[in-house]
């Protein structure tokens, strides 16, 4: 990943890559954001005015890119355009809802009717902002985006299953009484299972998610995995907690109990 100045006389795009912006000046800490905008001159200007007010800006030009970059990095926001090469701003959207990712979106798009933003909301984003605009109203509506995602981030920051509890922060695995000591691909697995519990996680979801692969390795890399951790969480004397769904993947939560 390149880092770049955001300045008005330095900002760069990289057709299917990422471009970070940082803060020229010293600036309190501020929020990690993903903007996908394929016009490099409004690009450059949003990433040097967003920069500018301490946040960190990582630019993608295309909608396949943001999907990969949306789906392997962790961002406090997401602003997206409607109209991007690759894949369109709405099936982008659709896409990393689909995959588990609820990073709260802004899309900031010249398509403003009515239908467009009932559309774009219905599709995933949680804002809608139409151009042109004043940047102050970018960075209110970013500011609000990011203390949602922030208030997200403390409600998430412990996940339990059953009697299954996972602290985030101290990044600890308790079952019970009894700690568990997982491997780090083995805690990413089960922190999205976790983020997941009572639905399905396919196969796919799992090596894009804790893997970063948007391919079959054709392996049993997952069911590996799978079962070691199974062997760390199930002891004798408790019910297991991980699944295996036929054709649907794996999902966390104990069975229900048969009818006597």
């Amino acid at each position: 990943m390149n880092l770049l100045r955001a300045t008005p006389s330095t900002f760069g795009m990289q057709a299917g890559g990422i471009a970070e912006a940082v803060a020229a000046a010293p600036v309190a800490a501020g929020l990690r954001l993903l903007l996908v905008e394929d016009e490099p001159e409004v690009a450059r200007e949003m990433a040097s005015s967003l920069s500018a007010h301490g946040h960190r800006v990582a630019v993608v030009g295309d909608g396949l890119a943001a999907l990969h970059a949306g789906s392997a990095e962790a961002f406090d926001v997401i602003i997206v355009d409607r109209l991007l090469p690759g894949m369109d701003g709405l099936s982008l959207l659709r896409a990393l809802r689909t995959r588990g990712v609820g990073t709260p979106a802004l899309f900031v798009t010249a398509l403003g009717s009515v239908a467009h933003r009932v559309a774009g909301l219905e599709s995933g984003a949680d804002d809608y902002l139409v151009k042109p605009f004043a940047f102050d109203e970018l960075h209110a509506r970013v500011r609000a985006l990011g203390r949602r995602a922030e208030d997200a981030r403390r409600e998430a920051t412990r996940l339990q299953c059953d009697d299954l509890v996972m602290d985030r922060l101290a990044r600890e695995v308790r079952r019970g009484d009894r700690e568990i000591e997982l491997l780090p691909l083995e805690y990413r697995l089960l922190e999205v299972l976790l983020l997941n519990a009572g639905q399905p996680v396919t196969r796919m979801m799992l090596l894009e998610q804790v893997w970063g692969l948007h391919f079959d390795p054709r392996t049993n890399i997952v069911e590996t995995h799978i079962s070691r951790m199974r062997a760390k969480l199930d002891q004798a004397g408790t019910r297991p907690l991980i699944r295996t769904i036929r054709g649907a993947g794996y999902v966390i939560g104990a069975a229900p109990a048969k009818d006597a």
